[in-house]
């Protein structure tokens, strides 16, 4: 017998692997540890402590028979406890990448158009700006609001936390492309999930109570427009049938929107002849900004011509006036002057005309306003005062009331914050103004107003795929010129 393999020497040699064993246990215990650390110091909240002790168990002491399954006898359990431990593990970490790092987003909208495309999936990074703690923690990961297949809701409304951001890598900047959720979408007629529901409680009541409000003090008009809203309200729960049941959702499980932020914080911005200025001062347009306008055709525009010039078939599918060839289409001005050399099929084309009326925000006010000349309108920064009076409390109460919680009344001309009277509010978060580049197709702040910073989600980094959903996988579906684009090229 070798020096060796005497049991002396084998006991030895298991005393060493075990101590080696030992040792590599507490390195993965620190470097966890370390790691847990420091991510909960970066978050600004130490309830994840609670894990160390169960990290301590899982290296060091193992009082806890955590892979149990794994010493059965019976191979079914142990083959559907692998696939449990392993989805279990898969939903935890996709949790946690996508709270506080990035999370995958495709364009389902041509809002941005042609600046981003719907159908371009994006990289969209939480650090930029610094993720959100969670407001709705339990949720299921990579679902929105609604669960697909069983149609329930993704969530549970309680607990809920209070906003908190964790510090990121920047602020937002102007002409930024934002991803946000949906301001408006914290009330939703759930068969009418594209319309803004207090457009459409507004529009609803102008009809059913068409009040003249032109020579109307400030007072009067706030009321004829609550009167209306409550009409419009109850007419949306009295038809189910037409607009399903309302719910109600928490931040955080709104939808995602993605818009370009045209306005910053304690910036005045003014919309004149679709040009924005914002503290006076004209911005840039986006390279590829669209605008709508009738267009008169000879005939339909050929095939090649509309790939060539990147019309989708939704840009022309919008006729005007009873006739097929009159087409209401969002053009560049790129696409405009190529129309326009072309009189074998194009006669004519002009400006088609703006929005204008309650679509547009504020819904209770008349402004005059219209989607192309609209403001101005100072946008609320946090721990700057506003003046308030009767004639700018409609711009201001959504932000007031429902985005900061406060209690807001109008009582014989005197504005009552939380029952005390106030002529000045001093606002606790920063806000933005949002805007598409399809500057004509686009749901935007025009249509619902300020963005509050809590309901920013992230700033898109990367297209890392592109499908076009007008053509099929062997004939130019997927747009390999816009792969792993960087959206911040997108000017």
């Amino acid at each position: 017998m070798t020096e060796r393999n005497t049991p002396a020497a084998q006991r030895h040699d298991a005393q060493e692997k075990t101590q080696h064993g030992r040792l590599w246990n507490w390195a993965h215990f620190a470097l966890y540890t370390l790691l847990l650390l420091l991510f909960l110091y970066w978050i600004k909240s130490w309830w994840g402590l609670i894990v160390v002790p169960f990290l301590f168990d899982a290296y060091i002491t193992r009082k806890i028979p955590w892979s149990w399954w794994r010493r059965s006898k019976n191979k079914t359990l142990r083959a559907a406890m692998s696939w449990v431990d392993a989805i279990v593990f898969a939903l935890v970490a996709v949790y946690f990448v996508h709270n506080y790092f990035g999370q995958n987003y495709v364009i389902p909208s041509s809002s941005l158009e042609k600046s981003l495309l719907t159908g371009d999936y994006l990289l969209v990074s939480k650090v930029s700006y610094g993720p959100r703690n969670p407001m709705t923690p339990l949720h299921m990961p990579l679902t929105s609001h609604t669960l697909p297949v069983l149609g329930c809701k993704s969530y549970l409304d309680k607990p809920a936390w209070k906003y908190r951001r964790t510090p990121g890598l920047g602020r937002v900047r102007q002409n930024d492309i934002v991803v946000f959720n949906y301001p408006s979408g914290d009330t939703v007629a759930l068969r009418a999930q594209e319309a803004d529901y207090y457009s459409i409680c507004y529009q609803i009541g102008e009809q059913l109570l068409p009040i003249s409000r032109r020579d109307l003090a400030p007072a009067e008009q706030l009321a004829a427009y609550r009167l209306q809203y409550s009409a419009g309200r109850q007419y949306v729960l009295d038809h189910p049938e037409m607009y399903g049941s309302v719910t109600a959702r928490p931040v955080d499980m709104r939808e995602n929107y993605v818009k370009r932020c045209v306005g910053l914080p304690g910036q005045t911005l003014e919309i004149r002849s679709g040009v924005v200025y914002t503290d006076g001062q004209a911005d840039k347009q986006p390279d590829n900004v669209q605008y709508n306008y009738d267009v008169e055709l000879t005939a339909p525009l050929p095939d090649y011509l509309c790939r060539d010039l990147q019309i989708s078939v939704e840009d022309r599918s919008e006729p005007v006036g009873g006739s097929p060839y009159t087409l209401r289409m969002p053009l560049t001005q790129k696409v405009y002057t190529a129309l326009r050399q072309r009189p074998d099929l194009v006669l004519d084309i002009q400006p088609a005309p703006p929005t204008r009326g309650t679509a547009l925000y504020p819904h209770n006010k008349e402004t005059g306003w219209t989607a192309n000349d609209y403001g101005p309108v100072w946008i609320p920064k946090k721990g700057a005062s506003l003046r308030l009076t009767l004639d700018n409390l409609p711009i201001y109460e959504r932000a007031i009331r429902v985005y900061e919680g406060n209690d807001l009344q109008v009582q014989d001309s005197t504005i009552l914050i939380n029952g005390r009277p106030a002529d000045s509010y001093t606002f606790r978060m920063d806000y933005y103004w949002m805007m598409g580049d399809n500057r004509d197709n686009s749901a935007d702040s025009r249509f619902w107003g300020f963005v509050p910073e809590d309901h920013i989600v992230g700033k898109p980094i990367l297209i890392w795929l592109s499908l076009d959903k007008d053509y099929t996988w062997f004939n130019g579906k997927v747009r390999w010129e816009r792969l792993f684009r960087l959206v911040d090229n997108i000017k």
